[in-house]
């Protein structure tokens, strides 16, 4: 045994001294750190990716007279010849691709080639700063073109889609269950913070082959890549609390975000048009988990939360008050990994598990639902020359939904696997297309589909662009049609997108014209669906539209403003409609105008919020027109004031609806008339006239600068 260990000594001794540290620091040619470059020694598996900083470091056993490959996306490919042995710590330059330096991009509907979106990626900064948005990440975007004010609902309704018709993803993957539960006409909210996201893209339609299951859009965000310090944030609000901590080691780090929601203080307070038996009162928490190796990045991203309510609300069909109790435990978690290998060669693969129980009361009857889903995503992109970049994939989805409704069982289990490919061809320095297709198979609908994608960028000169896109798309069937009946078809949607983009300096401006098409939308023949209704997929629509967006942080000192305009004709044969028409959700016109202003001497940031929209469509039993009706017009002006009590302590108040405006929904109509024949009606309105947020805001860390500013 001695002899062993002696030689096994003396080859483990040769083989650390005879390793090498080969690190340094990738830049361009102003000096700016590229990140994400692929730096390895030719001819062997060593090698690293560069951080956020450009730094790199690697061991390999290699000796002698080697050559080191550089390499990074839109930048020409390096070779620098090394002796191992005499090697030195080295900062290495790079040039951008001449066919890159105009970098034209294809921007119709957020659609992203040759770099990030430049219109619609809003910052953690700008989803938690804007007046009248609660902290809410799905709320910011209800600023932007594309999107409809429903208030009563809480969720996002794109371009004439349904709630259900955006798909939502963490760091690539699906996430099945992106809201809290809530009750009928209480506006809901995501379960997520932004508070750890670097960014998230918002694309309105004509999206990547990258993504489907997603009729109208999808919500992309992406955790912190690194964080810059280790800190810890404390709040304090009318609402309840929040804890949050951030720590850092050599090759990962980890931050936890906790809350503690109860609006039971504030209804105290200031009680709003619900009659609350319990108010609404969550715990929960999210965490990210960061390891970084030598070409790579691994995430694991968690989301937990245990939320319960119980209130009763007028119906105008029921003498008394109906009840709804719902306790609700949504758990997502998700484990990624992007890096490179090989020749420029770059990976993703990630993994999702979600499940969400809602159990309680609803009338007189219990419920219990839940709902288990995974996802599975591989993906790789190769450049394969300065002028062409290719990627493919697959994904796999699996959802096992049940339901118990004073014991009557409903539910389905839904696979479905999808590849996809796309290739961006740099046609010229000033026109880019991407091509792709998405080939999807539904085994519980016994349903395949082939969806093209096509999408052009044309630079007409310096800080100006025309984009235009193309695409087909498909969604399985919402699980209120699927729990009754399987013997259906996927819903399926076309999409033609006309952009033109001016971004110069501070400055965007864009205006963009659209054109959708529905085809196999659910229709049934009852009031609503139930277990006994005929379901099919006849059900078709159209929705065409015009949208402007103006942002601009230039023009005035200190103060950051956008405009967004937005007109849509639509109209849908679907669900239980006996002919086509514009849904009760959708408003011909939509305006925001969002502003940010600091106050150096008051140290203080004041934003501010406008919304108007014109009436909502409704349909009166009393009219022989179906939905004919017409609400009143929308109008909302909420503010906000965060002061600096010192560089880490932020004093925060908000108003949303300053003056009260009682703004309606829509109405309910009861089932039969009255004596008079007459169908009496009950408004759908905000569930309180205005909401007051008070919150107080504390970050320690060792710079003793960094504060939550960024995070309100």
């Amino acid at each position: 045994m001695k002899p062993f260990l002696l030689i096994a000594v003396f080859f483990l001794t040769i083989i650390s001294f005879s390793q090498t540290t080969i690190s340094g620091k990738i830049v361009d040619e102003k000096n700016n750190p590229i990140s994400n470059a692929n730096v390895y020694i030719d001819g062997s598996y060593d090698g690293a990716t560069s951080n956020a900083t450009g730094e790199f470091s690697f061991t390999t056993t290699s000796e002698g007279n080697q050559t080191l490959i550089i390499s990074a996306l839109s930048y020409e490919q390096k070779q620098l010849a090394i002796v191992m042995n005499t090697y030195k710590n080295q900062t290495i330059i790079l040039k951008r691709n001449l066919t890159e330096l105009n970098e034209v991009l294809i921007t119709a509907g957020t659609i992203e080639s040759g770099g990030k979106s430049r219109v619609s990626v809003l910052k953690p900064l700008d989803i938690v700063t804007t007046a009248g948005n609660p902290g809410d990440i799905v709320s910011a975007f209800k600023t932007l073109p594309g999107t409809q004010i429903v208030g009563e609902s809480g969720k996002l309704f794109v371009r004439g889609g349904e709630a259900n018709e955006t798909q939502t993803f963490i760091d690539g993957v699906r996430v099945a269950q992106p809201y809290a539960q809530t009750a009928n006409n209480v506006p809901t909210r995501s379960t997520f913070s932004p508070m750890l996201f670097k960014g998230t893209t918002f694309s309105t339609g004509g999206y990547s082959a990258e993504y489907g299951e997603a009729l109208s859009s999808i919500l992309v965000m992406n955790t912190i890549d690194e964080p810059d310090l280790e800190k810890t944030d404390i709040g304090v609000m009318t609402v309840g609390a929040s804890l949050g901590n951030t720590q850092k080691w050599k090759n990962n780090s980890l931050s936890v975000n906790t809350s503690y929601i109860n609006l039971q203080p504030y209804q105290s307070l200031l009680p709003d048009n619900i009659e609350w038996i319990k108010p609404y009162e969550s715990i929960g928490g999210e965490t990210v988990f960061r390891q970084k190796f030598d070409r790579g990045l691994l995430k694991f991203y968690a989301s937990y939360t245990i939320a319960n309510f119980d209130l009763k609300q007028d119906d105008i069909n029921y003498l008394d008050k109906i009840r709804t109790q719902n306790k609700n435990n949504n758990l997502y978690s998700n484990l990624s990994y992007k890096g490179g290998f090989g020749d420029n060669w770059n990976i993703f693969a990630g993994i999702s598990f979600a499940k969400s129980r809602n159990s309680g009361i609803y009338n007189i009857y219990n419920y219990d639902s839940s709902e288990n889903a995974s996802h599975l995503k591989l993906k790789l992109t190769k450049p394969i020359s300065d002028k062409i970049k290719t990627s493919f994939g697959a994904d796999y989805f699996y959802t096992n939904f049940s339901e118990s409704l004073s014991n009557f069982e409903s539910g389905y289990h839904s696979t479905i696997f999808a590849a996809f490919s796309e290739t961006d061809f740099l046609i010229t320095n000033n026109l880019i297309a991407k091509v792709g297709f998405r080939f999807s198979k539904n085994y519980l609908l016994n349903d395949s589909s082939i969806a093209p994608r096509m999408a052009l960028g044309y630079k007409v000169a310096k800080y100006q662009q025309f984009s235009m896109a193309y695409g087909t798309f498909d969604q399985t069937p919402k699980s209120d049609y699927l729990k009754y009946s399987t013997n259906l078809q996927a819903e399926k949607s076309q999409h033609y997108i006309l952009s033109y983009e001016f971004n110069k300096d501070k400055q965007i401006f864009k205006a963009e014209i659209y054109y959708k098409s529905y085809d196999n939308l659910v229709k049934y023949d009852t009031d609503s669906p139930v277990y006994n209704s005929n379901f099919n997929n006849n059900g078709r629509g159209f929705a065409k539209g015009l949208e402007l967006f103006w942002r601009d942080n230039k023009n005035i000192k200190n103060v950051e403003y956008w405009i967004s305009y937005s007109f849509i004709d639509t109209k849908r044969d679907y669900q239980n409609f006996p002919k086509q028409a514009t849904p009760s959700f959708v408003a011909d016109h939509t305006l925001s105008l969002v502003t940010k202003y600091w106050i150096q001497d008051w140290r203080s940031q004041i934003g501010a919020t406008y919304t108007f929209s014109s009436g909502r469509p409704y349909n009166n039993p009393n009219e022989t027109v179906f939905m004919n009706g017409k609400t009143k017009t929308y109008n909302n002006l909420s503010v906000n004031w965060a002061y600096l009590i010192s560089p880490q302590k932020i004093l925060f108040f908000s108003v949303t609806n300053v003056a009260g405006i009682k703004n309606v929904y829509g109405y309910n109509y009861a089932n039969t008339p009255n004596s008079s024949g007459i169908y009496e009606s009950q408004a759908i309105v905000p569930t309180a006239d205005r909401f007051f947020f008070v919150g107080f805001f504390w970050t320690i860390s060792k710079d003793k600068k960094t504060n939550q500013l960024e995070n309100l």
